[in-house]
């Protein structure tokens, strides 16, 4: 699900994985469908490597993605443009063992703004299967 989905440091929102080139990525943004090629001089990592810190260990993305799912219903979360207390405290309420001295605000509105944008776009599946440990 999050695999092709990835976050290009200094481009707002996201990005599909299109086609990966010699020297670049071509990549379609989620928010007005452009292409463009990204070149490996920019910090691109794909959603599905990202984590939040939590008290024990750390937190894959999908899963937070997958609770805020659920706390909504299915619905958009709050606006990632509300004050700091609110989305401190729906994050809290999404997930309560966040390590709050390594989570950021400014972290907590871009997982909110991209499960907007995921929802919206139609690319959350939570049903697709976990990759199972190797066979032994």
């Amino acid at each position: 699900m999050l695999k092709e989905i990835l976050s290009i440091s200094g481009k707002p929102g996201l990005f599909k994985l299109i086609n990966n080139t010699a020297n670049a990525l071509i990549v379609e943004s989620l928010l007005d469908g452009k292409r463009f090629p990204a070149y490996s001089n920019a910090k691109i990592i794909a959603l599905e490597d990202i984590s939040i810190y939590t008290e024990d260990e750390d937190m894959p993305l999908k899963t937070v993605f997958k609770r805020m799912y659920e706390k909504e219903e299915g619905k958009p979360a709050i606006n990632h443009k509300e004050s700091s207390a609110a989305i401190t405290n729906y994050i809290e309420s999404v997930i309560p063992e966040y390590d709050a001295d390594r989570v950021y605000v400014s972290d907590m509105r871009k997982m909110i703004q991209w499960y907007n944008l995921l929802l919206d776009k139609n690319l959350l599946n939570f049903d697709e299967p976990e990759e199972e440990k190797k066979e032994e």
